[in-house]
């Protein structure tokens, strides 16, 4: 959790997702895996809390984000409490998938002392299968028993599903002799590629903004962070990302500063689902700078990212750099390779689109080192272009693509 981006203001903290003021959380096993493992969460906010989210642009996806979406709207984003459930996506269920999302939001809303509305549902699992109801009915109390400030641990485990890790941060600051602290916690680790994969995400805030000003940085912090990584080029039907912020207003003139911190939370949080990808042995970044604009920067960037030669290269330690260019040229955005630069790492390998001389050997080595890394910082391959004089950037991030992928996706189900 220490591997976040510099931050002059932000410093790392423990708890995670509960680590904001008032904020509890929990998880259980109720039984939807084979294995014991935690696999039922909730997360309760506190009274007057607000939520924006964002969620799968797939024209095909689960029941239960249309139900957010109505209770979003409906409630203006004051929800409390979302529950999660892993194992099941419980998407393409036909009229099943709506009725167990509203009887399990009920289930919870009732146990907590909640209107309805205010309760929204997660799921995430294998696409087709509905959940254990009963499993999940059974549940519902010791989860409840279970809620503590002390519970972002035991939630961020029970989102889980492929992922070979927990993903969870919490950073806090000072701002202006007040204490803020922002938490977050996601899961993914293959069929990403969102576009707002299987992928959920969660972030708690102890500081209230205006609703539209909460929305729109959720909004661009989506874009550069979760939007911005590829696994392997498929989006999901289950795509979400909820954030609530919570407690007394905050002046305006600290809008900046809570931006920034929640840019640091999501970017360390998309990382480091694209470095768990499945099969992965290490983070792919690729930086494009010279875009006539971001939007092209970030479709370039993101191309790269999810190429499949590019991904395999990286794999092998291959500095094949025709690979790269290739993405590059393939991503429907027109430049002109006479104002093409390219680096691996430090290693300058191409500049004004005509190759340069360098020392194969260096590069191998420094791409071994990175995959060899266990630090998430040190185990990224650093991929950098610039595609012409424009003043627009972006980043994206991506994992290499080993056989062990093909094996865990083969038999997913099996």
């Amino acid at each position: 959790m220490s591997n976040i981006e510099s931050s002059d203001i932000w410093s790392v903290v423990s708890g995670g997702i509960t680590a904001p003021n008032g904020f509890m959380a929990s998880g259980v096993s109720a039984g939807f895996k084979p294995s014991v493992k935690l696999d039922l969460a909730v997360i309760l906010a506190p009274p007057d809390t607000i939520c924006a989210a964002t969620f799968t642009q797939s024209a095909v996806r689960a029941k239960c984000i249309d139900l957010c979406l109505q209770r979003l709207s409906k409630q203006d984003g004051k929800i409390r409490a979302v529950l999660i459930n892993s194992g099941q996506a419980n998407a393409c269920t036909g009229a099943r998938g709506l009725d167990d999302s509203l009887l399990a939001t009920k289930a919870l809303a009732k146990q907590l002392a909640l209107a309805e509305d205010e309760v929204v549902i997660c799921s995430t699992g294998v696409i087709g299968v509905p959940i254990p109801m009963q499993k999940l009915l059974q549940g519902i109390e010791p989860l409840v028993n279970c809620l503590s400030p002390e519970g972002g641990a035991d939630a961020a485990q029970a989102i889980l599903t492929t992922d070979l890790v927990d993903k969870q941060i919490a950073i806090s600051v000072n701002l202006g002799g007040r204490h803020v602290c922002i938490g977050g916690m996601a899961k993914g680790s293959g069929m990403i590629h969102p576009n707002m994969a299987t992928m959920l995400g969660f972030l708690t805030c102890d500081a209230s903004l205006p609703k539209d000003v909460w929305d729109e940085m959720i909004q661009n912090t989506v874009n550069c962070s979760f939007n911005s990584i590829s696994v392997d080029g498929d989006t999901s039907t289950n795509d979400s990302f909820l954030a609530f912020a919570s407690g007394e207003l905050l002046d305006e003139v600290y809008f900046e500063q809570v931006q920034s911190g929640i840019n640091i939370v999501a970017n360390f949080l998309a990382k480091t689902i694209a470095r768990d990808g499945e099969g992965a042995n290490c983070l792919i970044e690729v930086k494009v700078d010279g875009a006539k604009d971001k939007k092209d920067a970030n479709i370039i960037a993101r191309h790269i990212c999810n190429s499949s030669l590019v991904k395999t290269a990286v794999h092998g330690c291959d500095p094949n750099w025709g690979r790269i260019i290739a993405a590059a040229g393939s991503a429907g955005i027109n430049f002109r390779l006479d104002e093409v630069s390219l680096w691996v790492g430090p290693f300058k390998l191409m500049e004004n689109g005509i190759p340069v001389a360098f020392n194969k050997e260096e590069v191998v080595k420094y791409m071994k080192q990175s995959l060899d890394a266990t630090n998430l910082q040190e185990n990224t391959i650093h991929l950098h272009l610039i595609v012409g004089k424009g003043n627009y950037s972006s980043i994206a991030w991506g994992c290499d693509l080993s056989s062990q992928y093909v094996h865990i996706n083969a038999d997913y189900t099996t």
